[in-house]
């Protein structure tokens, strides 16, 4: 007779209890494997020591921690220095090793900001993202690449600024195209002084500070002094200038004196899942928004998840001075410590009870109501659809992946493969993938053999 295999739970109680044995009683992050060698969990401790004798003695475990305890295989400690800085290195392990029992963010893309250099006597203005290693003056965050481009586009309609790279700049002979369509003074063939163009950048900078109003008045001086002048031409410019910028100035504007700089979020749950709406005022001005749908669990509050959503989304993020939200976060004086630890200055966070901070958040709130509203109706279509697969293929359940293969060449050569995949969510775009088809023994145009 064949031994029976030992009970997982009683290995993983053995297993966490040992680790209890040798844990230090110190702050840090611990992380939890199962089997296969997944991480199930990240989690932080003011004492490490105190909270694996807890899962070892099977105390404070809802359902789903406890199926997560009995999957545990193995363990792995992390000592910090303080509780603060567990906290950011468990934001840190969370978005990179996505735990299957975590509040995990899911599809988060850096966001595209304006630079203005400052290491080049014509400095340039143009789209950035990532880290800010270029010396320069960085505006945003803009919450999507349709901002930022709109924006660039005013950027150089009213202020002509060149968005050039330095080796086109440093070899044009004669203006481009995008002095002939009024879109850049031309500073590389000297149409402009130097002087004068630090003037048009030093204007857009502070217009992209929010002091739009200065800069409107400013520039409708020059166009009364040009018509007073019977120069038309140069005052017809000067009021394309002005109309681009209030054209713009009047899109971002929200009535948000108190809010210099900071970001707003609001969280709304229903139904096992969850949607955080995040807008970006700076200046006074709103910069755009974005709706995040974190994997979450039934068993998730509100708090918890918004405290897990901040760590992950500003693990990468430049951190305003001011968070606004409709829900206060779990823990939220050492989320606020750990925030201005990292930004280096104080960060607060903060729940309005009235005036207009409470209306910006209510304004957020709408519209994570409305965005979760569509996710789950587009999530119930979806899954009639993929019920209509099963009965058409014979499938006992849903398909979690479905893979679509696309073959291309030019008259036989250079021939590419291109997957899209689709799943219970619909299209997930970060699973897309290109190939180059390369063989020896492949028949120039055959598919078939392109698809083997």
């Amino acid at each position: 007779m064949t031994a029976e295999p030992p009970d997982s739970k009683l290995t993983a109680a053995a297993l966490i209890a040992d680790e209890a044995r040798r844990a230090p009683d110190k702050p840090g992050v611990y992380r939890m494997y199962g089997e296969d060698g997944s991480c199930l969990y990240v989690g932080k401790a003011r004492s490490l020591k105190k909270r694996i004798v807890q899962y070892a003695q099977g105390r404070f475990h809802t359902q789903r921690i406890g199926l997560m305890v009995a999957q545990t295989r193995s363990m792995e400690l992390v000592v910090t220095a303080s509780e603060t800085e567990a906290l950011l290195l468990e934001s840190n392990f969370i978005k990179k090793l996505k735990p299957r029992y975590n509040v995990v963010l899911r599809d988060d893309k850096s966001f595209a900001e304006l630079m203005i250099r400052s290491d080049h006597r014509a400095p340039q203005v143009k789209k950035h993202r990532g880290a800010h290693t270029t010396p320069g003056h960085y505006f945003g965050p803009f919450a999507s690449t349709w901002a930022v481009n709109r924006t660039l586009n005013t950027l150089q309609k009213a202020f002509l600024l060149r968005s050039c790279s330095d080796s086109v700049y440093e070899t044009r002979t004669r203006p481009c195209m995008l002095h002939q369509i009024k879109r850049c003074s031309a500073p590389c063939t000297g149409l402009i002084s130097l002087e004068d163009y630090g003037e048009l950048v030093d204007e857009a900078e502070a217009f992209l500070r929010g002091k739009s109003r200065a800069v409107i008045g400013r520039l409708s001086g020059e166009m009364q002094a040009a018509s007073d002048a019977m120069d038309f031409e140069q005052a017809a410019r000067v009021r394309d200038r002005i109309r681009a910028l209030s054209a713009i100035a009047m899109e971002n504007s929200v009535s948000a004196d108190s809010v210099a700089e900071g970001d707003v979020f609001a969280l709304h749950s229903d139904g096992g899942q969850a949607c955080v709406q995040v807008f970006f005022y700076r200046a006074g001005q709103n910069w755009g928004g974005r709706a995040y749908f974190p994997r979450v669990d039934k068993s998730d509050t509100d708090p918890e998840i918004l405290a897990a959503f901040l760590g992950q989304f500003y693990e990468d993020k430049p951190i305003p001075r001011l968070i606004l939200s409709n829900v206060r976060p779990h823990e939220l004086e050492l989320l606020e410590e750990a925030f201005s630890m990292k930004a280096d200055r104080k960060v607060e966070i903060a729940r309005p009870q009235r005036g207009e901070k409470l209306a910006l958040v209510d304004h957020a709130l709408t519209n994570a109501k409305e965005a979760l509203g569509r996710r789950l109706a587009e999530s119930s279509a979806q899954g009639k659809i993929l019920d209509e697969v099963c009965e058409a293929f014979g499938l006992e359940a849903r398909p979690e992946r479905i893979e679509i293969y696309d073959n291309a060449h030019i008259q036989g050569t250079n021939a590419v493969g291109g997957m899209v995949v689709a799943g219970p969510e619909g299209f997930q775009k970060s699973q897309y993938r290109k190939f180059n088809i390369r063989g020896e023994d492949l028949t120039p145009g055959d598919d078939y053999g392109m698809m083997r």
